[in-house]
């Protein structure tokens, strides 16, 4: 979400909230519970509401600082994020907010947030505010625009991680507080509840986030709020708070958060393999299936999704999936629609065996299918249909190269903030200095900055005749050199 702090232009209302639920029910003394009033019409007890000032006073009070020892629990990990992104001919600015996590999966504290606040920034260009007022900057970025969640790995003293809380455990009703920094106005603090659970189907700008299973919530979110937490009453991340619905781009009260457990399936798998190994079925669904079409295929409801092509030699057909199976269960949980079934696919671990339930000539049956990994190639389409075929990637047996982590980094000399792929192997490992060699860190192909192996190959394969010129950092004689060199491509 994009904020200017010198376009800030807002009202600031004080607003008492008097909050009683599950507050209420737990602070009232024996006494105050004991007013039972006379008998009803039928015959029911109803308790009143004559507290005494004082004692309605106490409640709110203590509810208060219920509610203030959650934030003061969370607010050292949350952190307020400004990055800049060059284009042409212009430089757009972005600030969000993000939240300090740790896994025992993984070493370190790292920050989850949006991709879409850190998207297409190098690292010198991302500063990270922490609740103390310092500012770091990432050593890495690792983006997954299909969920739009990045994760920015630190390096830093001190830095104090919140704790993952269970979204799966959170009702319509329950307490949450959004924390981050609405309008760069940092360590803001708001209270609402869960509106709603599973809100698929939203129409995101940028490009297609095909992982959709948001919590919404009327706790108050704005531009600036985009990768802070959701809150939940223990103090624990149970969401990321990503979008809001809204006809002027304030809070409406429909604020919209990436579960917790999606986040951190997300960004696990960005720390662990540097991308997302989703799940992949090989059918293409009809996302115009509508109660007509339930009833038409004998379901008393509109629920399940309806398979209108079944892809050669993929998962599905070798599970016996059929067109006009209407999966209605897959790995134990029942599917509500094609976007559902997209979202548990992509999610479920690759080569895992699932059972699904389908109803076929108006007869349940149950199937069992063995999930491959998603071509990379198909990132941008949804999950389970046919990708349009992309271009051949550059390939040289002659050269093999890996992405550079800062582990890698460290190993052989460079600074762990370096970004590029790392030459492994080459055709000639004797070659001259104007030639790559061993070790050497590919940083650039032509002017195009490149941080995997994809997209190296990628810039490769647009180069249609002659060589191509590299940017690489090399180590010669203990001193760090960066020179240009001449790939010949075959």
């Amino acid at each position: 979400m994009r904020t200017s702090r010198r376009g800030l232009k807002s009202t600031i209302v004080l607003v008492l909230c008097c909050v009683f639920g599950v507050y209420s029910l737990r602070m009232v003394d024996v006494r105050a519970a004991q007013r039972i009033g006379p008998s009803n019409a039928f015959g029911k007890t109803t308790t009143t509401a004559n507290f005494a000032p004082d004692e309605l006073s106490d409640i709110l009070q203590q509810a208060g600082r219920q509610i203030s020892k959650v934030a003061a629990k969370t607010s050292p990990a949350v952190v307020h994020i400004e990055s800049e992104r060059e284009e042409r001919n212009s430089v757009t600015e972005e600030t969000g907010s993000g939240v300090l996590l740790s896994d025992p999966r993984v070493e370190g504290v790292f920050v989850v947030t949006n991709r879409h606040v850190v998207a297409d920034a190098e690292l010198r260009n991302i500063n990270i505010l922490l609740s103390d007022q310092r500012v770091i900057n990432p050593i890495e970025k690792i983006e997954d625009a299909e969920s739009d969640i990045a994760v920015l790995r630190v390096r830093d003293p001190g830095l104090e991680a919140a704790h993952w809380g269970d979204s799966d455990n959170l009702d319509i009703g329950h307490f949450v507080l959004a924390m981050g920094s609405p309008f760069g106005l940092n360590q803001s603090v708001t209270l609402g509840i869960i509106s709603a659970k599973g809100r698929r189907s939203l129409d995101l700008p940028g490009s297609r986030v095909i992982n959709q299973d948001f919590l919404q919530t009327d706790a108050a979110i704005n531009p600036g709020n985009s990768g802070g937490p959701l809150i939940d009453l223990n103090g624990r991340v149970v969401g990321i708070n990503t979008a809001i619905a809204s006809q002027g781009g304030g809070n409406e009260g429909i604020g919209f958060s990436i579960p917790s457990n999606l986040v951190q399936f997300v960004a696990i798998q960005l720390l662990e393999h540097g991308k997302v190994r989703r799940g992949y079925l090989g059918v293409e669904l009809d996302d115009k299936f509508d109660l007509d079409d339930a009833k038409r295929f004998s379901l008393d409801r509109l629920f399940g999704a309806r398979v209108s092509v079944v892809l050669d030699k993929t998962p599905a057909a070798y599970a016996g999936l059929q067109r006009d199976d209407i999966i209605i269960s897959f790995d134990g949980v029942d599917i509500q629609d094609e976007n559902d079934l997209i979202h548990r696919v992509s999610m479920t671990p690759v080569n895992k065996q699932v059972r699904m339930i389908v109803v076929r000539n108006g007869r349940k049956m149950t199937l069992s299918v063995t999930l491959a990994e998603r071509n990379v190639q198909r990132s941008s389409l949804p999950e389970i249909q046919q990708p349009v075929p992309g271009p051949t990637l550059y390939q040289n047996t002659g050269l093999s190269t890996h992405r550079l982590t800062p582990q890698l980094a460290k190993q052989i000399g460079f600074k762990q903030s370096q970004q590029g792929v790392i030459v492994m192997n080459v055709a000639d490992s004797n070659q001259d200095a104007d030639h790559l060699q061993l070790f050497d860190v590919i940083e650039a192909v032509g002017r195009t900055s490149v941080s995997t192996e994809q997209e190296f190959l990628e810039q490769l394969s647009q180069i249609e005749n002659g060589p191509a010129l590299l940017k690489v950092r090399r180590i010669t004689d203990g001193k760090m050199t960066s020179r240009l060199v001449i790939l010949q491509i075959p």
